[in-house]
């Protein structure tokens, strides 16, 4: 089993803590990015479900990416292309030496999503997720700044995205039809996982059957995380994930609705446990529309009838 990374507390003393002492962890605290604030080689980056958010108030120096437009094709449904992505870097004045740190609200979800679609494009060590967003920022009445950065343009080299953390429908439909030895972590809430409600309250049914991919497990993506927006400790995740039968031990597919919440999870089953685990977008909206694949409904319901 791979070992887990080092969860280093980087905020243990007054003085700014130099930037390699965070390259062993992939968060980093409030504390430490409020002293490593004004570092010429970090940069901040908010990643939010509401991109609006951002204009109300931001973290200083931070830029904004807007997950819906930056970070994802917006005619095919795919990651940001090569091209795309490469122009993305070099906005935000990212080489790949800079150390970025993502942040954003609701846990952060899309900061997540965005440093899966970084690690893609060879981003990885240096791209941290902030312990706790802007939730845990907010709370500790840290400061907040509406202005938006000026940086250099960087000229970052693009390479072609990697397809080791990406999973895809045929990957998926191997495991459902147990030609293949993966687990499959589904993310979503119960009532998602049993079939008794499509999509969360709120938002747009994009599937026409409910259920979930046969072999997965449930563990919703809130439970990795404590009340004020951190991760739980390692030793609590790895008991998490262990109850569901998944110890590192196997590969790991995780998926949700879109994709966006399972790159939570791919995040810390990845990132910080060391697991070999990949994302797939597609998800339930892809899965949960293809036509003569099996599915699992425990709540019986077909297209919402009994």
């Amino acid at each position: 089993m791979p070992a887990a990374p080092a969860l280093a507390n980087a905020g243990a003393t007054s003085a700014a803590v130099p930037l390699r002492d965070a390259e062993k962890s992939p968060l980093v605290s409030t504390e430490w990015l409020e002293k490593n604030i004004d570092s010429r080689k970090l940069r901040i980056v908010e990643v939010s479900v509401d991109p609006g958010v951002y204009e109300r108030g931001h973290i200083p120096g931070a830029h904004t990416v807007a997950w819906h437009t930056d970070l994802v094709e917006t005619v095919s449904r795919d990651i940001a292309g090569p091209e795309k992505f490469a122009a993305l870097a070099r906005r935000l004045g990212v080489d790949r030496d800079t150390t970025v740190v993502l942040y954003g609200d609701n846990n952060n979800w899309f900061a997540a999503w965005g440093a899966w679609v970084f690690a893609q494009y060879g981003l990885v060590d240096n791209v941290k997720l902030l312990d706790g967003g802007r939730k845990k920022w907010e709370a500790e009445k840290r400061p907040l700044d509406t202005r938006t950065p000026e940086v250099a343009a960087s000229k970052f080299s693009v390479t072609p995205a990697s397809t080791a953390l990406r999973a895809r429908f045929g990957d998926v439909l191997a495991v459902a039809r147990k030609e293949k030895d993966e687990k499959i972590l589904d993310i979503r809430s119960p009532d998602e996982f049993a079939g008794k409600i499509i999509a969360p309250a709120g938002v747009p049914e994009l599937a026409v059957r409910a259920g979930h991919i046969p072999g997965s497990v449930n563990v919703p993506w809130g439970k990795a995380v404590n009340p004020d927006g951190t991760l739980k400790s390692v030793e609590e995740l790895k008991k998490l994930y262990a109850e569901a039968g998944i110890d590192g031990s196997k590969p790991v597919i995780t998926s949700c609705r879109i994709g966006e919440r399972s790159s939570h999870s791919w995040f810390v089953l990845s990132r910080v446990l060391g697991y070999p685990a990949r994302n797939y977008d597609g998800s339930w909206t892809e899965y949960g529309n293809a036509v003569g694949v099996p599915v699992v409904n425990l709540a019986g319901t077909v297209w919402g009838g009994k």
